[in-house]
């Protein structure tokens, strides 16, 4: 023969060695005339080259097909391929992102954040009202302390396996990595600090480092702090506009409403505009309208003249400034997300040709007068590396299916790349067959339960349903429990049951055990519909049968009357079933729910913004608000402890007894940072604790209100746009039977129309720089 036979080259198990002996000129563009090209530059193969690459049917190397199905898993879940590839680096890889693994991580990074409920100062108390709160348990010192260290040693392993399997060139760039071992180190430091002083210390800086946890584990939330990040220089443009305007109406308002020598005319100085600080205080509320128009009402009293002022700062201030800086968030931010999804399509795309390089087997095929070596995969092949994918059933069958389609037996790099266009596709619901009978009656029983009308009776009865319920709610409004006749209600909620009852045997009938359940609608309705049949059987053998002017004593684990209300609550959950049906209120509760399971790294942004400044607030502001005096008696709740207490100034803390909002524990400091997120009243807060605590404090305020009511609530409003308006347009695109159809939006998806995929050049550019795989450049 021409060339001598050699063995068939061994796979490399370590990685200083190349991946793919045998498959290095596998670097074409596909195509007829880049192939002659190619085959121009490449010159003769070694025979070692050609016997590796001259079968498509041999059986290619376990170790093979570990990695592409490896490359394949980072594609669907946007991993970065730059790992280790080795045989037991692959095994620990596929270990640590196994689903088991990442929720034991996720449950950790859960529990070492709940941690905060629990530590001194103890959110276990009834209330966190001043006058009553009374902790029902404090941890002893080491309690926390050893949960906390146990967490901090799984982070630990977290980290040391992370660098093991992306090697130390990786590791010098990963910027996160590096964070989190430094967050580790202080927090261990902390720790021991904290053990040393038997936990009495005031500041404990590892309790506000613990959301960064939460923070390195999501890269979605990483990418969109990197895009808040890059935001912020445009959003801080408008910021200083916004100031100057405050500054600007602020000496003009101290201008307008200078002291004056009769005190009866002082009330607006007094009130609002005695100094700078409080000048600025009284404007900076008013931006957010939560003191319109009580900031106005002394001047105006005086003079109609002076709301001109007023109106003309909230105009300039409140409707073009504000919704400004919401524009621009929502353009800014939008273009910087785009190009953060855009890493992951790359991320996609690079899996996905990685797995098809690694799987290459050369085809011998004709291209072109001069004849080349197209690279192909066997369908045998690519079907075995799928069966070891963790993938969705649904989208693995159709993958496997149309890969079987082929003809010849291969598939090429671009039909390799389209077969997972099948990811982005929906997944139909395939709902198992309905049963058969032979009977000609029951058969058109059946056509008639399963059309659509159907349905239309079952909602109608609902909504009858609930207008009963509201009537009832309606008469018994002012009557106590002791005069009201539960007859009216018993008998129209006992008919009701009954006939949901009778429509879910009806349709169990119809579709059949397997494929009543397999509507998500069904198994809702079924099981409130069992719930309400509980309630009322325990009902009829607590209090008996319902008769006029029925109300029997109350006893029980449930009363009479809270059975009631909490049947009528399942009742008026079972009428949402008729959302499906009303295709603006579907889109509308589509986009909701998209929202709620697709986007959580957003709201997981927040909840980082909520711990780190809620800690702050704890450290900051415990116990500096004083009890008033008599705090345990309700009857004396009004009395207080100080002389500024006893001031009950209109409109003050004391005065509207916000005593529950305060920041002596972390629950308690989270409901006040919702109620100032909210920014009614926050002005409250900003006189409470500039009083009791520092008038520093209001930097607190003010920064708390920016983060959260400025830049995170704006942001989510554009998310929710851009969701609302992909979902408005894809339904115009539905045909009914689309309606069945399992889709849930992800951000990728969300952005998908203004995405581009890679080009194969930039694909294999980046592929040659792989730092483990170590593929050749060109032929050997």
């Amino acid at each position: 023969p021409p060339f001598p036979l050699s063995p068939l080259p061994r796979v490399p198990q370590m990685e200083t060695e190349p991946l793919l002996q045998g498959a290095g000129g596998s670097w074409g563009v596909y195509g007829a005339d880049e192939e002659s090209r190619r085959s121009d530059s490449s010159g003769p193969r070694s025979s070692g080259s050609r016997q590796s690459s001259g079968s498509t049917g041999g059986q290619l190397d376990d170790l093979c097909i570990q990695q592409a199905a490896v490359f394949i898993e980072d594609a669907i879940q946007y991993r970065t391929i730059n790992h280790r590839v080795d045989s037991q680096s692959l095994k620990l890889y596929r270990w640590y992102y196994s689903k088991a693994c990442q929720r034991f991580l996720s449950t950790t990074i859960f529990v070492i954040l709940t941690l905060a409920f629990f530590e001194k100062p103890s959110s276990l108390s009834l209330t966190s009202d001043l006058r009553f709160r009374h902790v029902i348990w404090e941890p002893s010192c080491g309690l926390m302390e050893g949960i906390e260290a146990l967490c901090l040693l799984l982070f630990m392993v977290d980290v040391i396996i992370k660098s093991y399997l992306i090697g130390w060139e990786e590791f010098r760039k990963a910027k996160w990595l590096i964070a989190y071992i430094l967050v580790l180190a202080v927090s261990a430091i902390d720790w021991m600090v904290s053990m040393g002083l038997f936990c009495e210390e005031r500041v404990r800086v590892r309790r506000i480092l613990r959301p960064f946890f939460l923070l390195q584990n999501s890269s979605l939330m990483k990418k969109t702090l990197k895009c808040l990040r890059q935001t912020l220089p445009q959003i801080a443009s408008v910021m200083l506009l916004l100031a100057l305007h405050l500054l600007l109406f602020t000496m003009i308002a101290m201008l307008l409403f200078a002291r004056a020598q009769n005190s009866k005319e002082n009330k607006e100085w007094k009130t609002y505009f005695q100094n700078v600080p409080t000048s600025l205080t009284s404007l900076l509320v008013l931006l957010t309208t939560a003191n319109n128009p009580d900031v106005m009402i002394p001047a105006y009293s005086k003079n109609r003249g002076y709301a001109l002022f007023f109106i003309t700062f909230s105009i300039i201030g409140t409707y073009l400034l504000m919704n400004l800086l919401t524009a621009i968030i929502y353009n800014q931010f939008r273009g910087y997300l785009l190009s953060s999804v855009q890493t992951s399509i790359v991320r996609r795309c690079l899996g996905i040709r990685c797995a098809f390089e690694v799987l290459c087997c050369g085809h011998a095929t004709k291209a072109g007068r001069r004849g080349s070596l197209r690279m192909m995969v066997s369908t045998s092949t690519v079907v075995q590396v799928l069966q070891k994918v963790t993938m969705s059933p649904m989208h693995k069958q159709e993958i496997i299916k149309q890969a079987k389609a082929f003809t010849h037996d291969c598939v090429t790099a671009e039909q390799f790349r389209i077969l997972f266009d099948e990811l982005q596709k929906e997944t139909m619901r395939e709902h198992p067959l309905k049963p058969e009978y032979r009977s000609s009656f029951l058969q058109k029983l059946q056509l008639l339960l399963c059309h659509r009308n159907a349905d239309y009776v079952g909602n109608l009865m609902v909504t009858v349903h609930l207008i009963c319920i509201f009537v009832a709610l309606v008469l018994d409004a002012d009557k106590p429990m002791s005069e009201r006749d539960g007859f009216f209600s018993e008998v129209v909620n006992g008919s009701f049951v009954l006939y949901y009852l009778l429509e879910m045997a009806l349709k169990i009938f119809a579709l059949g055990i397997k494929g009543y359940c397999s509507y998500k609608s069904n198994l809702f309705d079924g099981l409130l519909t069992l719930i309400l049949l509980i309630l009322q059987l325990s009902s009829l053998g607590a209090y008996g049968f319902p008769h006029p002017g029925w109300n029997p004593d109350l006893h029980g684990l449930l009363t009479l009357w809270e059975t009631v209300r909490l049947a009528n609550m399942l009742i008026v959950f079972r009428f949402l079933r008729i959302i499906p049906n009303i295709k603006l209120m579907a889109l509308v509760a589509g986009s909701l729910l998209d929202l709620i399971k697709n986007l959580r790294a957003f709201a997981g942004i927040l909840v980082v913004a909520y711990y780190v400044f809620a800690i702050v607030g704890v450290v900051l502001f415990k116990d500096k608000i004083p009890a008033p005096n008599n705090s345990t008696n309700s009857s004396l709740n009004t009395h207080v402890a100080s002389p500024e207490n006893a001031t009950l100034r209109c409109g003050t803390y004391e005065q509207l007894e916000y005593w529950p909002n305060n920041f002596n524990d972390f629950a308690a400091a989270l409901v006040t940072l919702w109620d100032l997120m909210v920014v009614n009243n926050w002005q409250v807060f900003l006189d409470v604790f500039s009083r009791y605590a520092s008038p520093w404090s209001k930097l607190y305020f003010v920064a708390w209100w920016l983060v959260s009511a400025v830049i995170w609530v704006n942001l989510f409003m554009a998310l929710i746009l851009e969701n609302f308006i992909h979902k408005w347009d894809r339904s115009y695109h539905m045909s009914f039977s689309d309606q069945e159809s399992e889709y849930q939006m992800s951000v990728q998806d969300m952005f998908r129309d203004d995405l581009e995929e890679p080009t194969e050049e930039e694909l294999l550019e980046r592929l040659r720089q792989h730092p483990h795989l170590h593929l050749l450049k060109g032929p050997i």
